[in-house]
């Protein structure tokens, strides 16, 4: 056991950042909705799925079909950043429209938040259905309940080693984007005039109409930057994995939940924080009880979290955040 331990710690520690950077790029979306509506917005799950079709669909139109694209460094940058454009403007709409659809006439007419979270679900088994039945087959010619493939465009070529962990090109993208977009999303809601109304929202909603804030728009505002990071993560995602499928959603809105709730849910760093230990403890477990116990530690890390610190690990919310 210690042999492995040795043997497997670093190159599990990487594939952990990489894993928890996505995550927490999903997490981002479910902490900014609850800090802002109180409400857990399940159907989030497949605001990121959209994102990976849109990713997949990019990349088939790019390449032809499915097989490897090869490019020089600018082109991987180029196409690279095409699909995280894509993936999150059509997230952020999809976001968006589901508000509209699924959120807003309830909120309008005073529901409740049970109300709202059933509303929620029904719309995360339409949006799953939708694309199960229709838009993959339509998109990729194959039927579209069947795990679908994407062109690889970034070789998964080793740059250095840490000790034993290999180090590839494509461990680099998903880090270094993720992090470059949650410190633009941090900055954005500490910084700005957007932020300002967005944290009075969370902190005061009546204050904050008194003030000159509209609600509508701060919430329909929240929900398009949470599903654009969705649609980031979902770009990162399929660069890194290849593969896609109309549930690939579902487990990974169950990390990115617990990533949210483990940091604290209502705080963008805390969801930063929740994403990279959840990734890490993860692929850390899989060294001493293997790979296919990885899923599970996911739901034994929420539970723990619930019952012994359910504030996560930094506990502050959206709505005592401070620029």
């Amino acid at each position: 056991m210690l042999q492995d331990l040795q043997a497997q710690f670093l190159g599990s520690t990487i594939g952990g950042l990489v894993a928890g950077s996505i995550y927490a790029l999903i997490a981002l979306g479910y902490t900014m909705v609850y800090g802002v509506l109180r409400l857990i917005n399940f159907a989030h799950s497949e605001i990121f799925m959209i994102g990976t079709v849109t990713s997949l669909f990019v990349l088939i139109t790019i390449a032809g079909g499915t097989a490897p694209i090869t490019l020089g460094v600018f082109g991987m940058i180029a196409v690279l950043l095409l699909i995280i454009i894509a993936s999150a403007a059509v997230s952020g709409g999809a976001a968006v429209l589901l508000e509209q659809v699924a959120y807003r006439p309830l909120r309008k007419k005073g529901a409740t938040r049970l109300a709202a979270l059933i509303s929620a679900i029904g719309a995360s088994l339409f949006l799953q259905e939708l694309f199960g039945l229709e838009i993959i087959e339509w998109i990729t010619g194959k039927s579209g309940r069947v795990q679908q493939n994407a062109p690889r465009f970034i070789p998964h070529e080793e740059l250095f080693r840490i000790g034993n962990g290999v180090v590839r090109t494509d461990h680099v993208f998903v880090v270094v984007g993720a992090v470059i977009m949650m410190i633009a999303l941090d900055q954005l809601v500490s910084r700005t005039r957007i932020g300002r109304g967005i944290r009075a929202t969370a902190q005061d909603p009546e204050a904050a109409v008194l003030m000159g804030v509209s609600i509508d728009k701060i919430v329909r505002l929240t929900f398009l930057l949470g599903g654009a990071m969705a649609g980031v993560a979902a770009a990162l995602y399929v660069m890194e994995y290849e593969n896609t499928d109309y549930r690939i959603g579902f487990l990974l809105g169950i990390k990115a939940f617990t990533a949210a709730v483990l940091g604290g849910i209502g705080n963008l760093r805390g969801a930063l924080l929740g994403g990279i230990v959840l990734g890490l403890v993860e692929n850390w477990s899989s060294i001493f009880f293997g790979s296919q116990w990885k899923d599970v530690t996911a739901f034994v890390v929420l539970v723990l979290v619930l019952m012994f610190r359910p504030t996560g690990i930094l506990g502050e919310s959206l709505q005592r955040a401070r620029a």
